[in-house]
């Protein structure tokens, strides 16, 4: 069951999907971080910091890939509501001890239900993006870790992953 409910609130009394009515909650900032990770070869990643892949500037195109995948969440998961967000940031960091790319999504919002999925679907689709345009050189990459880090605000309040760096 859910941390904060007795009840899945995507689901009526008939056990039928609805999407929430938020109607009634405070309009509050609310903040979301969500975490990715591509793993790959070496080689792969020296040509990603040394600019000399085929598909041109990867983390450019992963950075403004996560910030569309943000806008765009409520039309690819069904029971989201669209929001106005005020703030997406996409931060790419390579990694040689993995070796691979280190991707953190931040979203903030001022509205009447969270931003989580948001900033997951930012860093999944950042993650998604730097495999497409590497695939070439290097189909054996793996995208890891994807969770959620950090969200504040809300009725719920904050909450930290505690085993996040």
């Amino acid at each position: 069951m859910p941390e904060n409910s007795d009840r899945l609130t995507h689901l009526d009394d008939a056990g039928r999907a609805h999407i929430v009515d938020v109607s009634e909650k405070a309009v509050t900032v609310r903040e979301a971080v969500a975490a990715s990770c591509v793993r790959m070869q070496a080689a792969t990643l020296d040509a990603i910091i040394g600019g000399e892949t085929p598909k041109g500037d990867v983390l450019a195109v992963a950075r403004i890939a996560g910030i569309q995948a943000a806008k765009k969440c409520s039309e690819l998961i069904p029971l989201c509501h669209p929001l106005p967000l005020s703030s997406v940031k996409i931060d790419l960091v390579p990694d040689e001890d993995l070796p691979g790319v280190r991707i953190e999504a931040t979203c903030k919002v001022t509205g009447q239900t969270g931003v989580e999925m948001e900033a997951l679907t930012a860093a999944s689709i950042a993650a998604l993006t730097l495999y497409d345009m590497c695939k070439a050189m290097d189909r054996g990459m793996s995208i890891e870790q994807t969770q959620l880090v950090h969200k504040a605000g809300g009725a719920s309040g904050e909450w930290r992953r505690e085993d996040h760096d």
